[in-house]
């Protein structure tokens, strides 16, 4: 067995019937919210909401990839990972730029609307996260689906964060530059999802890694 195949670099796979229940509770959760947000986006005038609801959407679509891939061979999960990857710095890169692109004629987005509803996104996120918690080490597939849902937990903290500034200086600056910085996280998480993914393409064929 060649050094890289070594204990330290075999990972969860998802292959357990517990990761998959949970895996299917966090699809539920992020599509529901994903239709809450967006809505609530549209009618408060909130880049950061519809930003944050895409997240959701992307989450709930990549999720189902991981699902459909779990206990296929490591080259085609790392390929599945590195597709979400893309699709991720893509999304971000649109979240950027629309956000630029609001920032030419800045509205004032309805604060007790961005803070309402990022307070019930930030719940359905942090039980998310607590439920994916022991599989955050796993392999690309599964360490995205962590990622992502950590992303979530962070950018609804900013949407409140911005909703109280919002507030306080009725401007919608706070508004764009939360926007601006989710669309970063998604490129930084985007950029560790691919590297793993390429290593996991290239490494040799190894054990199964034990199931969790």
């Amino acid at each position: 067995m060649s050094a890289s195949c070594h204990s330290h670099d075999v990972r969860f796979d998802g292959t357990s019937p517990a990761y998959r229940r949970a895996l299917v509770a966090v699809i539920v959760l992020n599509a529901a919210m994903f239709a809450v947000e967006m809505t609530a986006g549209a009618l408060s005038g909130s880049r950061a909401l519809q930003a944050d609801a895409l997240d959701f959407c992307a989450d709930a679509v990549t999720y189902g990839l991981s699902l459909a891939v779990i206990g296929m061979p490591l080259a085609r999960r790392a390929r599945v990972a590195q597709l979400k990857g893309l699709s991720l710095a893509a999304m971000g890169l649109w979240v950027f730029g629309a956000t630029l692109w609001q920032a030419l004629a800045p509205g004032l987005p309805r604060a007790e609307v961005m803070g309402a509803v990022g307070l019930l996104a930030l719940a359905a996120n942090l039980a998310s996260v607590l439920i994916l918690m022991r599989w955050r080490d796993g392999d690309a597939n599964v360490r995205s689906v962590w990622l992502c849902s950590r992303n979530d937990a962070v950018g609804n903290i900013a949407v409140m964060g911005a909703a109280g500034l919002v507030a306080l200086t009725g401007s919608g600056w706070p508004d764009l530059i939360v926007a601006a910085l989710m669309a970063g996280l998604f490129l930084s998480s985007a950029v560790q999802i691919l590297r793993r993914a390429a290593h996991e393409r290239t490494a040799p064929a190894c054990a199964h890694p034990p199931h969790g």
